[in-house]
């Protein structure tokens, strides 16, 4: 049940990239706050978030932000082409990009033949 409360979160917390205040994040779970801290001290030792000193209404509590992971460069690559996405200024949806499927095309043209 708790690694399910975690999961849970943790979806809610990266779903903001502002933060989630801690004295909220209880009651978007439905938890007590005596869970809820056990939860975040869960995913603040695995490094999944950070919590940061905030004052609410001259209350102290906590904002809660999802940490970002350093990308893998490997998943930027197709062979030795760099992801279309990063530097295009094209307005295009994700399933009908030309950039996008030709560079899937040749990541899986690369794969097949490694």
């Amino acid at each position: 049940m708790l690694t399910q409360s975690i999961d849970d979160a943790l979806r809610v917390i990266q779903q903001k990239p502002e933060g989630v205040l801690q004295s909220d994040l209880w009651k978007i779970l439905d938890v007590d706050s005596r869970k809820c801290s056990r939860i975040v001290k869960k995913l603040i030792d695995s490094g999944m978030i950070e919590r940061i000193e905030f004052r609410k209404n001259g209350i102290k509590t906590f904002v809660l932000k999802a940490r970002r992971r350093p990308v893998d460069p490997s998943k930027l690559l197709a062979g030795e082409e760099l992801i279309p996405c990063i530097a295009c200024d094209m307005e295009c949806t994700v399933e009908l990009c030309p950039r996008l499927l030709d560079w899937m095309y040749q990541l899986a043209i690369c794969e097949a033949s490694e």
